[in-house]
């Protein structure tokens, strides 16, 4: 799953005062139970970041399935990351919640959330069209086009994002989009057919070439892969990462020089992305030319000091020249790196 999937926002959760479901303010008539005190404080520390306590304190009323209770205790469970729970809590009552008010707005789309958190992509697809419906947030409108790819429903993802990016449901663009999306959760073959059916509709798209060029290299047809990048850079010859891709390709040919012009190409036009200057050090290591090899990878780390890929080739580097103390530096840095995101 995504990263950036992990921090979802609740549209309607921190409002000013507590709108109690009608059952509490009758149960705070009781002067040993305070119900509507309890989970006004629930509700404080839940907008505090302090949801593992806010639960404590729910649970403190006993009877954690009345509605008003158990829909706060599901946004609880939901903000201490508790999916399941949050699931269960919310699942039996949202029903029984005022048609209309922000406590059943709030479960509802604390139940996609979840649901969608879990993986349980099919459950999570009622739950974010019903608040799409009144919320029109752009977050909520990229979370359920990344439901829709999850169930294999393309043409609801694209007409989710083109709304979502503000493009036509039927243009270029938003089969651009679309595929961009599928490539990042890993649906490859659907982003090919958004891709080709963009080509078609604009054929000088940008960014359409790079992606197939993409997809064509990360399954080892680099020849494919390496025309279509040369059709993304006739379109868009700024297109650092275009000049990468190439080179990347290239250098997997072991056409070393031709990889290289590419890559120094890719650096010009961005000098500040570290991923060229790791592919050039291995180049230029296969070329036997250690020095370059050794700045090109010092330049990777500059830009990009916990990237485990430029410290191992470093090190592996350190140790056929002979410096062993730094290449034994450098393998402990590649060690400590071992297993982060995207490293």
């Amino acid at each position: 799953m995504p990263p950036a999937i992990r921090h979802l926002s609740v549209v309607v959760l921190i409002w000013t005062g507590f709108s109690v479901f009608p059952g509490a303010a009758r149960a705070a008539q009781d002067p040993s139970v305070e119900p509507s005190t309890v989970m006004s404080d629930a509700r404080r520390l839940i907008a505090q970041g302090q949801a593992r306590a806010a639960i404590d304190k729910l649970q403190t009323l006993g009877n954690t399935t009345r509605p008003d209770v158990a829909q706060l205790l599901g946004v609880a469970y939901y903000h201490a990351d508790d999916y399941a729970r949050a699931i269960e809590c919310l699942t039996p009552v949202v029903a029984k919640l005022p048609e209309n008010s922000v406590e059943r707005r709030e479960a509802v789309q604390v139940l996609g959330l979840s649901s969608f958190l879990a993986g349980r992509f099919a459950d999570a697809i009622p739950w974010l069209e019903a608040t799409r419906v009144w919320a029109g947030n752009a977050e909520l409108g990229h979370i359920l086009g990344q439901a829709y790819v999850q169930t294999h429903q393309a043409d609801r993802a694209r007409a989710v994002f083109a709304s979502t990016y503000g493009v036509a449901a039927d243009s270029a663009a938003a089969h651009l989009i679309t595929a961009q999306m599928m490539i990042r959760l890993e649906f490859e073959p659907p982003a090919e057919t958004e891709l080709k059916r963009a080509i078609e509709k604009d054929p000088r798209l940008p960014q359409a070439h790079a992606l197939l060029g993409q997809i064509a290299i990360f399954r080892g047809r680099l020849d494919e892969g390496i025309a279509l990048t040369e059709r993304e850079i006739a379109l868009n010859p700024a297109n650092a990462m275009a000049f990468y891709q190439l080179g990347d390709a290239k250098v997997r040919q072991s056409k070393w020089d031709e990889g290289i012009v590419a890559l120094q190409k890719s650096i010009w036009l961005n000098p500040f992305y570290s991923a060229p200057y790791i592919v050039l050090g291995r180049a230029y290591m296969k070329k036997g030319e250690p020095a370059t090899a050794e700045g090109m990878l010092t330049r990777a780390i500059q830009y990009d000091p916990n990237n485990r890929s430029a410290h191992y080739l470093l090190a592996q580097l350190f140790q056929q020249t002979g410096r062993l103390a730094d290449a034994k530096r450098e393998f402990a840095i590649a060690e400590s790196l071992q297993g982060q995101p995207g490293r």
